[in-house]
């Protein structure tokens, strides 16, 4: 029973490993189309925000930081970056945060 078990799974592996597939006429064949073809072109969008967000230094807004929506006031912006550094009340340094996260007041 042992050496049936052992055969079985060695049989198992060595099809597993197996570098030569199968013939699967279900597979699909590429089909015989000329090199000549281009493909379509592909259009990158620059790093521009999805909603412009007309906010400056010195505004009121909140932020999201932990989950939760926080006051904070605009020390500067990056907008090539798409980040803002806010000023939170309570915490020492400033946070920079993407200007998608934050909310005019």
């Amino acid at each position: 029973m042992k050496r049936i078990l052992a055969l079985a799974l060695l049989s198992f592996a060595i099809s597993a490993c197996d570098s030569t597939p199968a013939d699967n006429s279900n597979a699909n064949k590429p089909a015989n189309t000329p090199a000549a073809t281009t493909p379509a072109p592909v259009t990158t969008p620059e790093a521009t925000p999805a909603a412009k967000v007309d906010i400056k230094a010195g505004d009121k807004v909140k932020v999201t930081v932990n989950g939760a929506a926080v006051e904070a006031t605009v020390v500067s912006i990056d907008e090539k970056a798409g980040k803002a550094t806010v000023k939170i009340p309570g915490q020492k340094e400033d946070k920079i945060v993407a200007v998608s996260e934050i909310v005019k007041q």
